[in-house]
C-alpha cells in the first residue's frame, strides 16, 4: 500500500491546502488517489472528496489500533497512493499532553512515512532547528521528507542544502506564497468546499505550481517503501432484513463520518439519502433515521419555514421511528434554533428545549460517553466514542449520558436516548462499539412505517 502522511509543526502551517494541492496534482496525471484525515474533524475529507479523492478519517481515539489499519487498508483499495494530511501539530494528542491520538500516533499505528510541511516565512535557517527538533523528539518519528511552505525559489535552493547536508533529510520541494489561492474559516473550521467560488479551478491552478515546485516522483517513491501491516479481520454482523435508513444530507446537514455509513451498509442497511431543506416530507418505507451535524443556524429560516417536512419528522418520532441525531440534527428536533442574528426560529418540536447562540465553544473535544439507561445502542453501561464541537447550546441536553474527556478527569451529563432515540451533541464514531451499532440496526428492523 503506498502512503505517506503530510503534517505540520502546528496548525495554520498549510497542512489542507498543501495536501489538496498535492492530490489534485496526481489525479491530473492520471492516478487514482485514495486520502484520509487525522483525527475527527469531518470537513477537510469534504474538501478532498470534492477535488477527485476518496477520502475519510484516521483517528486512534476512536477506535484501537488494528481498527485504524483495518479502515486505511479498506479506504486505500484500487488506489495507486493514499494521501494522509494530519491534523494540528505533528505530536499533539489528548488533551493537549499527550501524543495518542496525534497525527504521529497515526504514522505509527500505521507505519506511515511523514512529510513535514513546515512555513518558513519570517525566517530561514532557524527552520533547521525546527526540522531537527521534529525528527528527533521520537527514536523513530516516521519523518522522512520535508516540503517548504511559502519560501523563494532562490531562498529555497540554499535552505534546501542546508538540511539534507546538517539534518540528512530529504527536502521534496516548495510551495511560494499564494495570496490568491486561500482556504477561509468559520466556527466549526474551514468553510465548507462548496461554499468556496471557484475551488476546483484554484485547486487546478494550485495543482499547477506544485507540479513544478514539489517532487513527485519522489512522493510516490517516498510512498512506496512503507512497511506492510498486520490487520486482523473484523467481525461485522449483518441483518438478514431489508433496512432502509433515511439520512438527512443538504447544507444544513451534511457532516458524516464516511466509515459510520458503510459501516450501515456492511451490517444490511439501505441508506436513502433527503434533505430537510428541500424535501417535503420523509421518503416512504424507512425504517430507521439519522440526522448528522451541519450548520442548522446559518440555515434556520429555511428549515422552519419546510413545515410538511417538520410534521413528517415530528410523526416518524411520535411514532418511535428509530433515530439518532447529533450535533446539528439534535437542534433541529428542538422545539427552536436561534440564528446568528438572533431570530427565534420554530423546529421540530420533537424535543422540549431550544437552541440559543453562545458566541464561545462548548464543551470542546473528545468525550467516552457511557448510557445512565437502556438505549437504542443497548444495555446500560455502553460505552461509545465521539466529539463534540459547536457554538451553540440547548436549553436541555439530556441525561442519558455522562460523557467524560480523557487525561482531563471532567464529565458531564448528556444526550436525550431511550430505546427508540439517541439525540445530542456529540458526534459518535461507530467504529468505536461495532456491537452496539448493530443494535440499531436491529431496532430499525423490527420498525415498520404504518
Amino acid at each position: 500500500m503506498n502512503r505517506v502522511l503530510f503534517t505540520a509543526p502546528k496548525s495554520g502551517s498549510g497542512k489542507t491546502l498543501i495536501s489538496c494541492g498535492i492530490m489534485r496534482a496526481f489525479i491530473n496525471r492520471g492516478k487514482k488517489v485514495s486520502a484520509f484525515k487525522c483525527g475527527p474533524d469531518y470537513i477537510d475529507p469534504m474538501f478532498h472528496r470534492i477535488i477527485g479523492a476518496k477520502s475519510g478519517n484516521l483517528d486512534t481515539f476512536f477506535c484501537d489500533e488494528n481498527t485504524a489499519r483495518y479502515l486505511l487498508s479498506e479506504g486505500s483499495e484500487c488506489s495507486d497512493i493514499t494521501l494522509i494530511e494530519g491534523v494540528m501539530g505533528y505530536y499533539d494528542g489528548l488533551g493537549g499532553i499527550s501524543v495518542e491520538a496525534s497525527s504521529y500516533d497515526v504514522a505509527r499505528v500505521t507505519k506511515t512515512p511523514v512529510i513535514l510541511i513546515v512555513d518558513c516565512k519570517g525566517t530561514s535557517v532557524s527552520a533547521l532547528a525546527q526540522i531537527k527538533g521534529f525528527v528527533e523528539y521520537r527514536a523513530e518519528s516516521y519523518i522522512k521528507g520535508v516540503i517548504l511552505n511559502k519560501i523563494s525559489s532562490t531562498l529555497y535552493s540554499e535552505i534546501k542544502q542546508l538540511i539534507e547536508n546538517e539534518i540528512g533529510i530529504i527536502v521534496l520541494g516548495y510551495v511560494p506564497e499564494i495570496k490568491e489561492i486561500s482556504l477561509e474559516s468559520r466556527h466549526l473550521g474551514l468553510v465548507m468546499p462548496q461554499e468556496i467560488d471557484g475551488i476546483k479551478e484554484n485547486m487546478n491552478t494550485l495543482a499547477d505550481i506544485i507540479s513544478q515546485t514539489v517532487d513527485l516522483d519522489e512522493i510516490m517513491k517516498l510512498g512506496e517503501t512503507a512497511e506492510n501491516m498486520k490487520i486482523n479481520s473484523i467481525s461485522i454482523p449483518s441483518s438478514t432484513k431489508r433496512i432502509r435508513i433515511g439520512v438527512a444530507m443538504d447544507e444544513a446537514f451534511c457532516f458524516y463520518y464516511q466509515e459510520n455509513l458503510r459501516l450501515i451498509e456492511k451490517m444490511g442497511g439501505e441508506i436513502i439519502y433527503f434533505s430537510p431543506l428541500k424535501d417535503k416530507k420523509l421518503p416512504k418505507g424507512l425504517n430507521g433515521i439519522i440526522f448528522g451535524g451541519g450548520y442548522p443556524e446559518l440555515f434556520a429560516k429555511e428549515l422552519s419555514a419546510n413545515k410538511s417536512m417538520l410534521e413528517s419528522v415530528k410523526n416518524a418520532l411520535n411514532s418511535k421511528m428509530p433515530c439518532v441525531a447529533e450535533c446539528g440534527g439534535f437542534m433541529y428536533l428542538q422545539n427552536s434554533i436561534e440564528d446568528n442574528d438572533e431570530t427565534i426560529h420554530p423546529m421540530v418540536g420533537f424535543l422540549n428545549g431550544t437552541v440559543f447562540k453562545t458566541n464561545k465553544l462548548t464543551r470542546f473535544g473528545y468525550i467516552t460517553l457511557k448510557t445512565n439507561v437502556d438505549t437504542i445502542f443497548g444495555e446500560t453501561g455502553t460505552e461509545m466514542k465521539g466529539h463534540e464541537f459547536h457554538y451553540w447550546d440547548s436549553s436541555e441536553n439530556g441525561n442519558t449520558c455522562t460523557a467524560l474527556k480523557p487525561n482531563r478527569n471532567r464529565s458531564w451529563q448528556c444526550v436525550y436516548g431511550d430505546e427508540n432515540i439517541f439525540a445530542g451533541f456529540p458526534h459518535l464514531y461507530f467504529y468505536s462499539n461495532v456491537k452496539a451499532v448493530f443494535k440499531f440496526i436491529e431496532k430499525c428492523g423490527g420498525y415498520n412505517e404504518a
